[in-house]
């Protein structure tokens, strides 16, 4: 399992590697260059399944994220 993330920023276009959380999901996330406040897609269940190169925690390890 990967615990680091590329986070890519859909408005800059900036790129953050990021460490995500194992026991909670990341609902928001401020991109460190434009200040964006970003939220996951629809259907997507945090900020690193829609805009990472790896999925959270709860869906690489084959189930369901945040309940």
């Amino acid at each position: 399992m990967t615990g680091d993330s590329e986070l890519t920023c859909p408005k800059c276009g900036h790129k953050a590697v990021e460490t995500m959380p194992t026991d909670a999901c990341q609902w928001f996330y401020e991109c460190t260059s434009c200040k964006a406040m970003i939220k996951p897609l629809p259907g997507d269940c945090c900020v690193y399944c829609s805009y990472g190169t790896v999925p959270c925690p709860p869906i690489q390890a084959g189930g369901s994220c945040c309940g």
